[in-house]
């Protein structure tokens, strides 16, 4: 039990908690949210020792054992495999001891020290070690290279697993997700719904906390709210709250009416396809959440480009790689104005470098990349935060790009990302990797892109941000490509995924929970040899990522497998023609949509209703009536493809 008494810390002069209690009871995995710099990683380095309270105290019982994951490893020459291995130290204490004791040829002390190892399960550390390591995506043959090896992020990593090692009663970590992929995502979750002691954890990933919390603590005014249920329960109980509370909740009804358009454009279609009622359900949740975030600092818009070519781009046969390697081959894609694409696959199946080759980098080894007359990208991934100029301010990156434009036109634009007053004049050098991310995304908005390629833009971006992000890409009328493990962006963003794995790009006729139970079979698959399972909590959480231990359901032969799945594969087949009809559509319908708010708004003119405007009028009316009945048309067809499809979908799942 971890309790907190009475507790007033500060730091840097500024009160961060004062006179708060809580309890968090054992085996409770506990959500830690709020703003940038409320304290939340300032309580993990009190709990750690590492910092002292100004009053009251923070409590755990004697001989707990604390597991915690660092958020910088140095280079060093040490292998990836005991690097983690270091995390176990009762183990390392032992080998030491062991090696004393051979040396000093102390039988007795050899014999003791052998049986403790065996109580430990020596015998297994380095393959739960290994298993820890292809969970969080790396490759069989990297558990031998050094750690100066690897890249920053992949060393984070790295501090994850070996934390993961530790064997534990309490586990602290501060913001696990954000150099993860959405494959490790999925598995650390499972590993830590698994894991038998007491969680704390950091994070501003809403489904990671959905899917791993218990209960959230969050800090709100210097004090600390204890709240039971996952992150969507917090926010449901925490917008009841606020509803009550706030005086402005007109700013509330505003959030809501521009979030209900996007419900609108899903609702009315939604009768059938398991799909669109999946995107209802995500967007109506989202109408129930905005009061929780009335506060929010944070409000913007992707601007719209003055101009639009369609296509926007494609590529045909395009082959992708690097030097002579190919990564990517029969790449034949094509990219219209509205397109919302998410990108889905493997770590290391090329995702980054289909990114690159849609970009027109020189990882497009052949094929042919035609561009539309007025393309113009907006590309983020964490290394463009690399090419900021440290020494320039926010004011400063925009005002390079538009010479010409308004000092206030300027601060206005940046106030959206929360640059406000002398912070927008300040040199970014001293800003934290979620300031910057900010100015490369107010950087980008502000060229007004008609195509967004984005790699992971939600990394180092707090929870506010991240609501801020979906919502302007929910308002952007230009085409999306999205790499992202964060499944709440995935799920309110895009409108189909293409699948890029065993070095092709194709469409995914699935949603995000389909590619789990893919993601789950395909290391079934691949872990299908029994194998000994160890017996200790720690071995047992890296297992497997679907839950279940390697070699169950054994009831299925390889045969009878493999022909179930050509004829899933040759289904799904059949249902692409349709899925693309319904897209289609889909895409008519928002059209029209868009066409018949245009004319109630053109028509809500009075001066059409004076004599001079009456020609105008009648063919305002007559262009409403055309668009309705096209609507009603598409509609018929829209539904009629969607029981096709539903049929189709609930065959395939049986």
């Amino acid at each position: 039990m971890l309790t907190i008494t009475d507790l007033s810390l500060q730091r840097g002069g500024v009160w961060l908690l004062e006179s708060v209690n809580l309890t968090i009871q054992p085996g409770q995995r506990v959500a830690i949210v709020g703003a940038n710099g409320a304290g939340k990683s300032s309580l993990f380095q009190l709990l750690l020792g590492q910092l002292s309270a100004e009053q009251g105290s923070a409590s755990l019982p004697g001989g707990c054992r604390i597991a915690h994951m660092a958020q910088e490893v140095e280079a060093s020459g040490r292998s990836a495999r005991d690097f983690v291995l270091d995390g176990d130290i009762d183990l390392r204490r032992l080998e030491r001891a062991l090696a004393a004791a051979e040396s000093a040829g102390d039988d007795h002390a050899i014999a003791r020290i052998h049986g403790e190892l065996d109580v430990h399960e020596a015998w297994s550390a380095g393959r739960r070690a290994e298993a820890l390591l292809r969970g969080l995506g790396f490759s069989d043959t990297d558990a031998d290279r050094p750690v100066s090896a690897f890249s920053g992020g992949w060393r984070i990593r790295l501090n994850l697993a070996q934390a993961l090692m530790r064997p534990s009663d309490l586990l602290l970590l501060d913001e696990p997700t954000n150099h993860l992929d959405l494959d490790a995502c999925l598995w650390l979750e499972n590993w830590l719904r698994r894991y038998t002691g007491t969680l704390l954890f950091i994070s501003h990933d809403r489904d990671f906390m959905d899917r791993v919390a218990t209960h959230v603590v969050h800090f709100d005014r210097r004090k600390l709210e204890l709240y039971t249920g996952n992150y969507s329960a917090f926010e449901g109980q925490r917008s009841e709250r606020l509803a009550q509370q706030q005086a402005g909740y007109e700013r509330q009804q505003a959030r809501i009416a521009e979030i209900q358009r996007f419900i609108d454009r899903f609702k009315a279609k939604a009768t059938k396809a398991r799909q669109a009622q999946s995107r209802v359900k995500a967007l109506e949740r989202m109408e129930r959440i905005a009061p929780a975030h009335i506060d929010s600092p944070f409000s913007f818009e992707f601007p719209v480009a003055e101009k639009v070519s369609n296509p926007l781009l494609s590529i045909r046969n395009g082959r992708a790689g690097h030097g002579q390697t190919t990564v990517l081959d029969g790449i034949n894609l094509t990219l219209l104005p509205g397109s919302r694409i998410g990108l889905l696959g493997p770590n290391g199946a090329g995702k980054s470098t289909l990114m690159d080759a849609l970009r027109g980098q020189a990882t497009l080894l052949a094929g042919e990349r035609t561009c539309g007359e007025h393309l113009a990208i907006g590309y983020f991934a964490q290394h463009q935060l690399e090419s900021l100029d440290l020494d320039a301010s926010p004011f400063l990156h925009l005002q390079r790009l538009t010479p010409k434009a308004s000092e206030q036109s300027i601060r206005n634009f940046l106030g959206g990302f929360d640059f406000h007053g002398d912070e927008a004049l300040s040199p970014i050098r001293s800003f934290s990797g979620g300031e910057k991310a900010r100015v490369a995304l107010a950087t980008i908005a502000w060229q007004r892109p008609n195509l967004l390629l984005l790699d992971e833009p939600t990394n180092h971006l707090d929870l506010e941000m991240r609501q801020a992000l979906t919502m302007a890409l929910q308002n952007f009328e230009g085409a999306i490509v999205v790499v992202s493990h964060d499944r709440h962006l995935l799920r309110n963003t895009v409108d189909e995924f293409w699948l890029v794995n065993e070095g092709r790009v194709t469409e995914y006729q699935g949603d995000l929970e389909d590619y789990e139970r893919w993601l789950a079979d395909r290391r079934k698959d691949e872990t299908e040899a029994p194998r000994r399972t160890p017996a200790d909590g720690t071995g047992s959480n890296a297992v497997a990522s679907s839950g279940q231990a390697a070699g169950e359901n054994t009831a299925e032969s390889a045969e009878d497998r493999k022909a179930r799945k050509r004829a899933e594969a040759a289904l799904r087949q059949k249902l692409s023609p349709y899925r693309k009809q319904q897209t289609a559509l889909e895409a008519e319908m928002d059209k029209l949509q868009k066409t018949l708010a245009g004319l109630e708004e053109a028509l809500a003119d009075t001066s059409l209703y004076e004599d001079s405007g009456k020609g105008r009028l009648k063919e305002l009316l007559a262009e409403q009536a055309a668009a309705n009945t096209r609507l009603e048309e598409v509609e018929m067809q829209w539904l009629e493809v969607s029981e096709t499809v539903e049929s189709m979908e609930a065959e395939l799942a049986s």
